[in-house]
């Protein structure tokens, strides 16, 4: 066989682009293949194993399970500078996943790189543009016809450059990717913040932005900062009303939203075992929520009985074979380290407004009367990419069905959201369906909704004061709903169902009784479900579109005066000066997530129509200068108004701008358009006290300098009506701070330093006015 080099450089030269990646002609001598959709791409134990032997030897001590995948993914191995936390690694990612919101985006902007295919498996899901409004089938059906042109756009994109399309009423991203596609040492990139829940499989599985995603489809190595390592081990088992939720409900309230960032947490321990797949699924998922790079658990029993219930029992059998590499070495270091007693641990409730404020649920009745917030929950959901498998389906009907037998249904609202069709269309089989709606749910279209916004919300008016209880995974303010005044709590699926029928924050269902039809107290006992079907799945409708093997007839259009895709144009090229005089556009005070800087719910329709989509450009961050949120003060006129409209009148009138914010800002969501927007309208720099990950990297892909200050009291030197010069530019080089210069209207200035995290490669994406201007550069090179 030819040396892996020349092989590499033979394969570049045919398709016309650099670094294209070859795995899929390398691995050919493998048996099994990544999924039943690729049988031609096959697992790569081997060259994860050759990979990680080579790194041991270089590094010399014990691996981490999260190093063995990350590192065993590198493109270069023997030569690649290796420090957590500090270095940058050039990875090869197995494949990519897309949800429809940021798959619209991200193939628009592989359309612009010119490249006739992607380079390693891809997919697109459907889930979601499709809003709750009055039930699966009516709102499913509702979708399909308002959506039609993006689905469309999406369907002929994937079938023209060879990505698998997963139609509207598929599931949700994530439970498609579990049940399908991840698999122990995968290294998969997906456009959602949620992506690892992946990591529930044993795969290393991160969220990204959608020019991230663009890289890997082109062939070229993706870049990650090497994470550190957190180490959560857990010990005991989980029992009784506690659930796998409340492991990462618990975590979150250690580590807090921002305490993960730049970090893997891998879980490990004799706890372990005592977790479905699905459950394991459901921490790594909501490690978004702490900001962690992704999350992961060490392949075991519980995996291998997932793989072989979902059809790839030849998956499990290759594990078992690869084991060593795909489980933690003994006395391997962590940078920190977490203990969980399983047996010790109580069910939890978190909220409102924050993912990390954790409460015992028999607490949190107490903390909201002392606190005000409303005790009588409005409207309990279940579901969503966290919560959403047959096990948790199960459990929320073993409690359901406890209480329709002494005579009693929710006192709340009630919806249930499948976490895809395979899931839906067992539960409908097994009865769990019939149960849930029985005691007064409605059942969701097999898609997001109401966790991201998707929610045609009738029984309050905006600004009425309420609570709602979801086992969603976020709960910032007007996430779900767009009303500020929705007190939203996250826990466990159970836990809802048991809240919703209570009606209560006040019951505590581990102790407090309920009164059943026949005036009878009764104590609901612990729920208790199969983690998987006796049977096995209903696949349900076949939703899968493969993309054709000869794609050069297939047209992708997009009309010039569609209101809901638009053709990108290249950002404008750094000029090779300094920024100088730029106006400040809102200094943000407190949380400004990517809800915030680009909102969802009704947004969502224009992801793929980047002016469009522009207009709610930091709607609800909040303005220090007023205490409001979208009302700032235009420099010029003087007069206060919208934030997307006065960012307008600086780019019409040649005025650059810039973000002054607070701690983490751009936590949440993985959406790229919350780094678009302030390009697409003129701005050029964003200043923080500090940055989530993924929104850091989306502002560098886009050309946007992210930086921090280098004292965090620096924040409060800068007012509302200065403005900024940001020098050092020419002579901007890794770990060299920039000068910010703050120029005051009484004619004073001062000057402070600004810190960054840029490395080569990055600071070549902002000479070229982005990461895929620099792409398209080197193709031409």
């Amino acid at each position: 066989m030819a040396p892996y080099s020349l092989l590499v450089t033979r394969l570049q030269k045919a398709l016309g682009v650099r670094q294209y990646h070859v795995a899929s002609v390398l691995c050919q001598r493998a048996k099994v293949a990544m999924s039943h959709f690729e049988p031609n791409e096959y697992i790569r134990y081997d060259l994860l194993e050759k990979n990680i032997n080579i790194v041991r030897k270089r590094l010399d001590r014990p691996l981490t399970l999260s190093e063995k995948i990350v590192y065993g993914h590198l493109d270069d191995p023997a030569k690649q500078e290796i420090e957590r936390g500090k270095t940058y690694l050039r990875l090869r990612p197995d494949r990519v996943a897309m949800q429809d919101a940021t798959a619209q985006m991200a193939m628009l902007q592989f359309i612009s790189s010119g490249l006739p295919k992607v380079a390693v498996p891809s997919t697109i899901h459907c889930d979601h543009l499709i809003e709750a409004q009055l039930g699966g089938e009516k709102d499913l059906r509702r979708a399909k016809d308002i959506n039609q042109e993006v689905y469309n756009f999406l369907a002929t994109a994937g079938a023209k450059y060879g990505v698998g399309f997963w139609r509207p009423g598929s599931g949700i991203i994530h439970q498609i990717i579990l049940e399908n596609y991840a698999y122990p040492g995968v290294l998969l990139i997906g456009t959602d913040s949620h992506t690892p829940n992946g990591g529930g499989l044993g795969g290393i599985c991160i969220g990204v932005g959608g020019a991230d995603a663009v890289d890997v489809m082109a062939g070229i190595p993706w870049e990650l900062k090497c994470p550190k390592v957190i180490g959560v081990k857990l010990t005991g088992s989980l029992s009784g009303w506690t659930s796998p939720k409340d492991v990462i409900l618990k975590v979150a309230g250690i580590l807090t939203v921002k305490g993960g960032t730049g970090a893997i947490v891998e879980y490990h321990g004799p706890g372990v075992d005592s977790i479905s797949c699905t459950g394991m699924a459901t921490i790594c998922n909501m490690g978004a929520e702490i900001g962690a790079t992704t999350s992961v658990f060490p392949y075991n029993h519980r995996m291998k009985k997932y793989l072989s219930k979902t059809g790839r029992e030849d998956i499990a059998k290759l594990a078992d074979e690869y084991k060593d590499h795909l489980v933690p070495d003994p006395g391997c270091h962590y940078d920190q380290l977490i203990e969980i007693n399983l047996n010790e641990l109580k069910p939890h409730i978190n909220g409102p407004f924050t993912p990390d404020l954790a409460h015992p649920v028999a607490e949190v009745g107490t903390v909201a009367e002392k606190e005000g917030w409303p005790l009588d929950i409005r409207v309990g959901l279940i579901g969503s990419c966290t919560n959403s498998s047959y096990e948790d389906m199960g459990r929320s009907a073993a409690v359901a069905k406890q209480a329709l037998a002494h005579g009693l249904k929710c006192k709340s609202q009630f919806t249930i959201t499948p976490g895809s069709e395979q899931i839906r269309a067992t539960i409908e089989r097994d009865g769990y369906a019939q149960i849930l709606r029985e005691v007064g749910g409605i059942v969701l279209a097999n898609a997001c909704g109401p966790c991201i916004g998707q929610w045609d919300r009738k029984d309050i008016k905006k600004g009425e004061k309420n609570t709602i209880v979801t086992s969603y995974n976020r709960n910032f303010t007007g996430r779900n709903d767009a009303n500020p005044e929705t007190h939203a709590f996250v826990t466990s699926p159970e836990i809802v169902t048991a809240l919703a029928i209570a009606g209560t924050l006040k019951f505590n269902p581990e102790t407090d009784f309920l009164t059943g039809k026949d005036g009878k107290k009764f104590k609901l006992e612990a729920p208790d479900a199969d983690e998987l079907p006796q049977a096995e799945f209903d696949p349900g409708q076949d939703t899968y579109q493969h993309p054709p093997k000869d794609s050069s007839g297939q047209r992708v259009d997009v009309s010039p005066t569609s209101q809901r895709l638009q053709l990108l144009e290249p950002f404008d090229k750094w000029d090779g000066k300094d920024l100088e005089d730029l106006q400040i556009l809102i200094k943000v005070k407190g949380k400004c997530t990517t809800d915030h800087i680009s909102a969802a719910g009704p947004w969502l329709k224009f992801r793929g129509h980047l002016d469009n989509i522009s207009n709610n450009l930091l709607i609800g961050a909040i303005n220090v200068e007023n205490g409001k949120a979208n009302s700032v003060r235009n420099a010029v006129t003087q007069e206060f108004g919208p934030v997307p409209d006065t960012a307008r009148y600086y780019k019409k009138h040649g005025i650059r701008w810039v973000v002054i914010g607070d701690e983490n800002y751009g936590e949440g969501s993985s959406r790229e358009h919350a780094a678009l927007e302030p390009r697409h309208l003129g701005g050029r720099a964003i200043i923080t006290k500090s940055f989530a990950r993924i929104h850091e990297t989306n502002l560098k892909k886009q050309g946007l300098l992210p930086l921090t200050f280098a004292d965090p009291a620096d924040y409060n030197k800068i007012h509302p009506v200065d403005k900024l010069t940001i020098q050092g530019l020419k002579d901007f080089a890794p770990g060299k701070p920039l000068k910010c210069i703050i120029k005051h209207p009484n004619g004073t200035q001062e000057a402070i330093l600004l810190n960054h995290t840029f490395n080569e490669t990055q600071i070549e994406w902002f000479r070229a006015g982005s990461a895929l201007n620099r792409m398209k550069e080197l193709q031409q090179q």
